[in-house]
């Protein structure tokens, strides 16, 4: 069997090693992949949006599945592409991925469907949104409507912030025309909460859980990145928890999407606040989150190859999906600069050593190979995950093979998990 991944970062690396361990033993290829996928698989020289080319492909080396890792090309409709070419291929149309690629189209859309969540305005023009925001006397958050790779999103807990958030995202033009339309939102306390489903158009089979760390810095103070890192299970998602989740966010915005003409095929991903009142939705997503993934594929026990196609195939209802009761949490390692400017082609130092250590998983992301060196080539460089018995073995793991790491600016924090782990501190 022949699988295509679409895609270069640390989530595609899992989704290339988690693959490559199904039992029927598939090839993979990965478009463009980076320098973990390439000691999977084979690594292809096409661009996210080279949609035309990414079908050629496939057609010409008979793929039998393709699987989406990134929401770019999502949003932008490769599925739809590879769904007329008669392509089986994992992941939502353009219609459906809009969920993530339009924030306001989101907000309308829990709005009508009763989902709980942030209370909110839409923006299109820069004076009406500073003028609402100089009303407002408790905290807000202000959105670009579009995709800004995980960056386009930023907390003001003064209003007097949010004035100046939105001159930077629609005057200053930061997230580019990401920005054209914001959504300002109340700010809402609580625990952060990732939660994935997979979805087949009808039947929704709920994952398990993560949660992420998208501040810059310790304490979850700095700008918001694209995710320093994340670990999984997390501890606020007890089973009366999902449930409601399930009842309350999943069924009905997947109705809606169905009532919009855009049934929903692949992975949802729920971020979530849990506050005093219940779960709120910050954002919807159409693909597995990164570093969320690289700390929940690895522990399924089952096989990920016949969780995709039942999608694909529309038969999610037959599947029975088992998982580890051991713990993971996934540091990121990223560049000098991030998430303003990286500095790139450092070299790496320490990869041999840590990918022999037990119960350490090497994710690379912004990674390329030069003879026989390893260089960064962006700003999320590598994720570590650690697996353990516990949260606080699993972040032990992490974290020791981040010491054994090397590369000129490296940053990264130190705290992952701590609040799921509090006899451990930071590290």
């Amino acid at each position: 069997m022949k699988i295509l991944i679409i895609g270069g970062g640390g989530r595609e690396h899992a989704l290339a090693v988690s693959l490559a361990q199904s039992p029927r033993r598939p090839r993979i290829f990965c478009a463009p992949g980076n320098a973990g996928t390439a000691a999977i698989g084979q690594n292809v020289a096409i661009e996210l949006d080279d949609f035309n080319g990414l079908v050629r492909f496939a057609q010409d080396e008979q793929i039998d599945l393709t699987v989406v890792g990134p929401e770019a090309p999502l949003c932008g409709g490769v599925v739809d592409c590879f769904r007329r070419a008669g392509l089986r291929i994992f992941g939502p149309t353009a219609a459906a991925a809009r969920i993530e690629g339009d924030k306001a189209y989101a907000k309308r859309l829990m709005k009508a469907a009763l989902v709980p969540t942030a209370e909110a305005r839409i923006f299109q023009r820069l004076e009406e949104a500073k003028t609402y925001a100089a009303s407002r006397d408790t905290g807000l958050v202000v959105k670009a409507s579009g995709l800004a790779a995980g960056k386009g999103v930023i907390v003001c807990p003064d209003p007097a912030d949010a004035i100046l958030a939105l001159e930077h995202v629609m005057a200053e033009r930061a997230f580019g025309s990401a920005g054209d339309t914001v959504v300002v939102e109340e700010l809402l306390k609580g625990e952060e909460l990732s939660v994935f489903a997979l979805v087949d158009g009808r039947t929704i089979y709920m994952l398990e859980c993560a949660q992420d760390h998208k501040a810059l810095l310790d304490g979850d103070t700095g700008p918001n990145t694209g995710g320093m890192g994340a670990y999984s299970p997390p501890p606020t998602a007890t089973p009366d928890l999902l449930a409601r989740v399930e009842r309350d966010v999943l069924v009905p915005i997947v109705d809606a999407l169905n009532n919009d003409d855009a049934p929903y095929q692949g992975i949802l991903y729920a971020g979530l606040m849990i506050t005093a009142a219940g779960p709120k939705v910050l954002e919807f997503n159409c693909r597995f989150g990164d570093p969320e993934a690289q700390v929940l594929l690895p522990r399924l026990c089952s096989d990920w190859l016949d969780a995709f196609e039942a999608v694909v195939d529309g038969r999610l209802s037959e599947i029975d999906m088992r998982w580890s009761s051991q713990c993971a949490v996934g540091v990121v390692l990223a560049s000098a600069g991030y998430p303003v400017k990286s500095e790139t082609g450092k070299v790496i130092e320490g990869l041999d050593d840590v990918e022999n250590m037990p119960g350490v998983h090497v994710f690379h992301a912004a990674t390329r190979t030069l003879e026989h060196l390893t260089l960064t080539a962006g700003g999320r460089v590598m994720c570590l995950t650690g697996i353990g018995r516990d949260v606080a073995e699993a972040q032990e793991r992490a974290y020791a093979a981040a010491e054994r790491i090397h590369f000129d600016g490296m940053q990264y924090r130190r705290d992952i998990a701590a609040r799921a782990s509090p006899t451990s501190g930071s590290p």
